[in-house]
C-alpha cells in the first residue's frame, strides 16, 4: 500500500524540535557533563555524587545516571565521584565537556536491602505522575488489575451495569477508553477487550502501577487523550523465586496465584505466572430476581523471558488467558432456546493470546546513546450474548517501534527518534449489524528533552501518522516541569490526541437494556485537546513528611463520537459531536505522616464534564460532579502488622431512564453515597495473612434493574449502574514467598 507523505507534515514534525536545540545548544560550553555507571554492567547509578574537589560545589545523578556541573564553579580541574557501596573516584577533566565515569563496587560491603516508603507522587518525571508501589497492592484484594486502584484518588474504577459483571476506569472524568494502558511502555488491553479488560491482568503480576495525568509521550503512540496507566510486571531477575497468594470472600469466590522465577544461566532469567478465579455461588441480596455478580472461571498464564549480555538486554513475554462468564436471573441456564418461558441472561466467552519483546543495545562508552525495538501482538475473540443479542467480535493487531536515543553534546540535551508500524483489523456482529476495518498506520516521531540539571525539565515530541482511512494524522505533545525550589515544583501539560472509537464495545452496558443501537452516520476518529498543568509542594511538619498536590485539566473534542441515551428511550444513538464536548477536572490531595508508622491521603476532586447531545449541551451521564477520598494506613516496624481503612464519597451523578415506548428519556439523579473499605494483615518470615472488606457501610443501589419483572419487555434497564451492587463482602487470604 502506498502512502503519500506531505512535506508540510515533516516540516510540523520536526520544527519545534529544530527552535528548541537552536535555542539551547550554546549552553553546552558552559556545563561539565557526565554519567556514572557500574563498571561490571554498565548500568547507571541514580543518586551518585559529584562535585568539583576542593568545593562545595556538586550534584547528584538523575534517573538516568546523569550530572552536569557548572564549570565556572571549578578551583581545581578534578572532580570527586562517590556512591554508597562502591569505591570513590577522582577524574581529571582538563579540557573536557562530556565524561563517563564507571565506578567498581567494594569488597568490604555486605549486600543490604533497605526498605523504605517511596514517594507515590515522582518528583523526577516531567509529567504528573503518580506511583502504586507492591505495598500499596497489598492494602487491599487486589486480584485483578480493577481492585489495584482501591487506594488511589486518581483513577476510578466502576461497575458498568448491573448483570454482566464488567467494569471500566476513569480518568479526568473521561471513559477508560480515553487512557492509554500499557503493560511494561507496550500498548495492551486495547480496543475489544474494553468490557472486561481490568480482569486481564492479575494483581499478583503487577510490581507497581504509573499513573501519568495529561498528555504521554508520543513513543506510545497517538491514542492516549486523558493520560496513560502503566503497569510495570514483575521483573524475572527480580522477582521472588516462589509466591503464593490464595483470596476467598463471602459470596464464594476463590482465586489462586502462583509465580515461579528461576535464573537460569547468567544471561538468562524467567518468571512463570499463573492465576486462576471461579465464582459458582448465585447470591441475590436485593431480591430482584437477577444474580448480583456474574459467575464466571478464569484461566490466565504469562510467562516472561529476560535476556542480558553486555550491552544488550532484551524481555520477550507471552501471556494466554481463557474466561467464561454467566450472568442474569438466578434461575438462568447457558443457552436457554428462545421463547415465552425464557428467562434473562447474559454469556460471555472470551479467548486471548498476546506476546511482546523489548530489545535495547546501549553503545560501548555511550550510556546515553541507545537503540531500541518493540513489537507486540494480539490475538482477541469473543462470543457473547445479552438476552436474546449476540454480539461477537474479534480483534488481530501488531504493533512495532523503532527508538534511537542520543544526546546534543551533553546529557542535558536528549532526543529520541523513531518509526512505528500498526496494524488493527476488527470484525465485529451485533444481531444482524457488521462492523468490520482494517487499520495500517505507518509513523514518524521525535522527542527532544531539556534538562538543565538545576530547575528546569521540556520535553517537546511530536508525531505525524499516515492512516490508510483517515489520512495524515499530526500530534503534538509538550510537558515543561519547573522547580521553584526543591520541594515546590510546577508542571504544565499540553497536546492533541487521536484514536478510533469502537463503540459497542466501549458501550456494552447499554446492551443490558432494551435499548436499540442505532447510527445515525458514518463514524470519524475522535479527536480532542488536552491542556493542565500541577502543582507539588513537599514538606516537612513536626519532623514528618507530607505532601500536597493539585491539578487542574480541560479536555476539549473536536470530534466525539456521541453515545446518546438521553434523545430516545428505548434507543442509543451513535452519531458524530455536532457542538461542543469537554471535561474540566481539579483534584487536591493531601498526604501525611501523622505518626511514626500512620500515614493519612485525602482528596478532593470536581468534575464537569458535559457533551452535546442532539442540539443540547448536557451533563454526562454516571459522572460525580464531587467526590471525597480519605485512606488511613498503619504499620508497625518491618510491617509485622498493617491495617488500612479507605472511605470514599460520591456526589450526585445524572441517570437517562427509559419512560415508555417513545420519547426522550427521563433524566434524573443518582443518590449521593459513601463507601468503605478495610484490611488488616499479619507478616510472619515467609507467610503473611490478610483479612479485610469491601463496602463495610453495605450501601447497595435501590432498583439497580429497572423493570426487572420483565427484562423483555419495553422499560427493561440495567445499565443505569451507579453505585454498589452486592453490598458488604468479606474477604480473607495468604500470602508466601520465598525470595
Amino acid at each position: 500500500m502506498h502512502f503519500n507523505i506531505p512535506s508540510r507534515a515533516l516540516y510540523r514534525v520536526f520544527g519545534t524540535l529544530v527552535l528548541f536545540i537552536s535555542i539551547l545548544y550554546p549552553a553546552a560550553a558552559q556545563q561539565l557533563t557526565g554519567t556514572v555507571v557500574d563498571k561490571a554492567t554498565n548500568s547507571p547509578l541514580i543518586g551518585a555524587n559529584a562535585a568539583w574537589k576542593g568545593t562545595t560545589k556538586g550534584t547528584s545523578t538523575d534517573a538516568t545516571g546523569s550530572f552536569s556541573l557548572q564549570l565556572s564553579d571549578a578551583v581545581t580541574p578534578e572532580i570527586i565521584v562517590s556512591y554508597l557501596g562502591y569505591k570513590p573516584d577522582t577524574i581529571d577533566v582538563s579540557g573536557k565537556t562530556a565524561i563517563m565515569i564507571s565506578l567498581s563496587p567494594t569488597s568490604s560491603l555486605k549486600e543490604v536491602v533497605v526498605e523504605g516508603q517511596q514517594t507515590r507522587y515522582s518528583a523526577l518525571t516531567p509529567t504528573n505522575s503518580q506511583i502504586i508501589t507492591t505495598r500499596d497492592l497489598e492494602k487491599s484484594a487486589c486480584c485483578n488489575l480493577a481492585e489495584s486502584f482501591e487506594t488511589n484518588a486518581s483513577v476510578e474504577v466502576s461497575t458498568t451495569d448491573a448483570v454482566s459483571g464488567a467494569k471500566q476506569i476513569q480518568m479526568l472524568g473521561l471513559d477508560g477508553s480515553y487512557t492509554l494502558l500499557t503493560t511494561d511502555n507496550v500498548p495492551a488491553l486495547r480496543g475489544l477487550s474494553t468490557p472486561y479488560r481490568l480482569n486481564y491482568l492479575s494483581g499478583t503480576y503487577i510490581e507497581s502501577i504509573d499513573i501519568i495525568k495529561g498528555m504521554g509521550s508520543v513513543l506510545n503512540g497517538y491514542e492516549s487523550i486523558s493520560g496513560q496507566v502503566n503497569v510495570k510486571l514483575k521483573d524475572p531477575e527480580k522477582s521472588e523465586r516462589l509466591y503464593l497468594n490464595l483470596y476467598g470472600n463471602s459470596l464464594a469466590k476463590f482465586d489462586a496465584n502462583l509465580n515461579v522465577s528461576a535464573q537460569v544461566s547468567p544471561k538468562w532469567s524467567t518468571i512463570l505466572m499463573l492465576h486462576s478465579d471461579h465464582l459458582g455461588n448465585r447470591v441475590d441480596r436485593n431480591k430482584d430476581g437477577f444474580m448480583d455478580l456474574a459467575l464466571g472461571t478464569h484461566h490466565n498464564v504469562y510467562n516472561k523471558w529476560k535476556y542480558t549480555h553486555g550491552d544488550w538486554v532484551s524481555e520477550f513475554g507471552i501471556n494466554a488467558l481463557r474466561e467464561t462468564k454467566l450472568g442474569g436471573q438466578m434461575d438462568y441456564v447457558k443457552g436457554e432456546p428462545v421463547g415465552p418461558n425464557q428467562r434473562y441472561g447474559t454469556e460471555s466467552e472470551t479467548d486471548r493470546l498476546s506476546f511482546y519483546n523489548k530489545t535495547s543495545y546501549t553503545f560501548p562508552g555511550r550510556p546515553y546513546q541507545s537503540l531500541g525495538f518493540i513489537s507486540s501482538g494480539v490475538h482477541h475473540k469473543f462470543n457473547s450474548l445479552y438476552g436474546r443479542r449476540a454480539y461477537n467480535g474479534e480483534q488481530n493487531t501488531g504493533d512495532l517501534r523503532f527508538i534511537f536515543q542520543s544526546i546534543i553534546g551533553h546529557t542535558g540535551h536528549t532526543y529520541k527518534v523513531g518509526a512505528s508500524f500498526l496494524y488493527d483489523d476488527y470484525t465485529e456482529r451485533l444481531e444482524q449489524t457488521r462492523l468490520a476495518r482494517t487499520e495500517q498506520v505507518p509513523g514518524i516521531f521525535a522527542e527532544y528533552i531539556f534538562n538543565n540539571a538545576e530547575n528546569l525539565t521540556i520535553v517537546a515530541g511530536a508525531r505525524t501518522d499516515f492512516h490508510n482511512l483517515y489520512g495524515t494524522v499530526f500530534t503534538p505533545r509538550l510537558n515543561v516541569k519547573y522547580d521553584l525550589t526543591q520541594n515546590t515544583i510546577f508542571r504544565v501539560a499540553a497536546g492533541k490526541g487521536f484514536r478510533v472509537a469502537n463503540p459497542i464495545a466501549e458501550n456494552t452496558a447499554a446492551l443490558v437494556s432494551n435499548r436499540a443501537f442505532t447510527f445515525r452516520e458514518t463514524l470519524e476518529p475522535e479527536k480532542a485537546w488536552n491542556l493542565g498543568g500541577s502543582f507539588t509542594q513537599y514538606f516537612e511538619l513536626g519532623g514528618r513528611p507530607g505532601a500536597f498536590i493539585t491539578d487542574y485539566y480541560y479536555t476539549t473534542f473536536q470530534n466525539q463520537v456521541v453515545a446518546d441515551m438521553f434523545s430516545s428511550a428505548n434507543q442509543v444513538e451513535f452519531y458524530n459531536l455536532q457542538g461542543r464536548s469537554f471535561s474540566r477536572s481539579f483534584q487536591a490531595e493531601l498526604q501525611y505522616e501523622v505518626l511514626k508508622g500512620f500515614d493519612v491521603k485525602t482528596a478532593y476532586k470536581y468534575y464537569d464534564v458535559q457533551t452535546t447531545y442532539n442540539g443540547t449541551l448536557q451533563q454526562r451521564p454516571m459522572i460525580p460532579q464531587h467526590r471525597f477520598f480519605v485512606n488511613l494506613g498503619f504499620a508497625t516496624p518491618f510491617d509485622k502488622w498493617r491495617a488500612d481503612l479507605t472511605t470514599q464519597y460520591f456526589g450526585q451523578m445524572p441517570l437517562a431512564y427509559m419512560e415508555g415506548h417513545s420519547g426522550a428519556a427521563n433524566v434524573r439523579q443518582s443518590d449521593a453515597f459513601y463507601t468503605l473499605n478495610g484490611q488488616v494483615s499479619r507478616a510472619f518470615k515467609r507467610w503473611e495473612i490478610y483479612v479485610g472488606g469491601e463496602n463495610l457501610l453495605n450501601f447497595r443501589q435501590p432498583e439497580a434493574i429497572r423493570g426487572a419483572d420483565n427484562p423483555f419487555g419495553p422499560n427493561f434497564d440495567a445499565s443505569m449502574v451507579w453505585g454498589p451492587i452486592t453490598g458488604r463482602v468479606i474477604y480473607a487470604g495468604m500470602r508466601f514467598k520465598i525470595e
